[in-house]
């Protein structure tokens, strides 16, 4: 039989997870292409790219929407785990769970632009019952959207790499990601800085240029729970018993809205970086990242076919 599109493999994956366990994905890979009777030559049939096969591109794309919609997490890298949202979905016996079912949960309609579209990773894999009233896109727009949309998932895949480091892991990752954005100096002077301050609000010190002109604090939170008002105080304190004027905030969650005014009240210079956003920037700057593939969009080269 053809290899099923993304969209029909939602339900299989949501049924092989459905005993509450963390399974690895190359497990829910395996099971389930036995499940479609795939044969050898279809499990092997790659991406256009020639890198990825495709059972296994539209079976990962079948988990990235369901874990948009809260029916899938990821409790660790490799691996995902059904929750109870997506249990009470299998508890209503759905014929299929597809893009258009997925709608009814507000963090799904809230992701980027590719859900809303309806523009799945591969030609076969729009769905039909978005189809007619979705608005038509040239093929250059849906390229768009499609990056947008895998850029969104590396963040969040990212994120979720980050959470499981340990604490010294992430403090050194922050001083990384910094050299990556220009500060610093070199890797050896920024290195130093790391965990030398001995105040409890300074996790570490950063040249803000090569010469060393200024200096920028940072504080790292590899937290789960929001960092709120008090946790800014304590680092401001910690700024001025240094008499230092700029500070970094780094955390893998979230501010609070009372957070993020009193920093920017602040009379120091406080730059609040969440976790969404710390992915964003390590994807940005290509920390903890590679190129899996790489596209060419051409165009025609009208001065080739002036004839003079």
């Amino acid at each position: 039989m053809s290899i099923p599109d993304f969209q029909t493999l939602m339900l299989p994956l949501m049924q092989f997870a459905a005993d509450s366990k963390v399974h690895e994905f190359r497990d829910a890979v395996e099971v389930i292409a036995q499940q479609y009777a795939l044969t050898e030559a279809e499990r092997a049939e790659l991406l256009p790219s020639g890198r990825t096969p495709l059972f296994y591109n539209r079976l990962a794309w079948a988990k990235a929407h369901l874990k948009k919609a809260g029916l899938l997490e990821f409790p660790k890298r490799g691996s995902f785990q059904i929750t109870l949202r997506g249990l009470n979905v299998l508890a209503q016996q759905p014929a299929r769970i597809n893009m258009a079912l997925l709608q009814q949960f507000p963090e799904y309609v809230a992701a980027p632009p590719l859900h809303a579209s309806g523009k799945g990773p591969d030609a076969q894999a729009q769905p039909e019952a978005l189809s007619q009233t979705t608005p038509p896109v040239t093929p250059q727009e849906a390229i768009e959207q499609a990056h947008q949309w895998l850029r969104r998932a590396l963040a969040d895949e990212v994120l979720t790499s980050i959470k499981q480091c340990s604490p010294v892991f992430f403090e050194q990752l922050v001083v990384q990601l910094m050299i990556k954005m220009g500060y610093g100096g070199s890797r050896q002077e920024a290195g130093q800085a790391v965990g030398k301050s001995g105040d409890g609000g300074i996790d570490g010190i950063i040249n803000e240029d090569r010469l060393g002109l200024d200096s920028i604090y940072l504080q790292a939170k590899r937290w789960e729970g929001v960092v709120g008002r008090p946790e800014i105080m304590k680092f401001v304190g910690a700024l001025a018993g240094q008499r230092a004027t700029k500070g970094v905030f780094i955390t893998t969650s979230s501010f609070t809205q009372e957070a993020k005014v009193y920093a920017a009240s602040s009379q120091y210079r406080l730059v609040l970086i969440d976790g969404e956003r710390l992915a964003d920037l390590m994807v940005e700057h290509d920390l903890g990242v590679s190129v899996a593939a790489t596209y060419e969009l051409k165009r025609i080269d009208s001065d080739f076919f002036t004839e003079e």
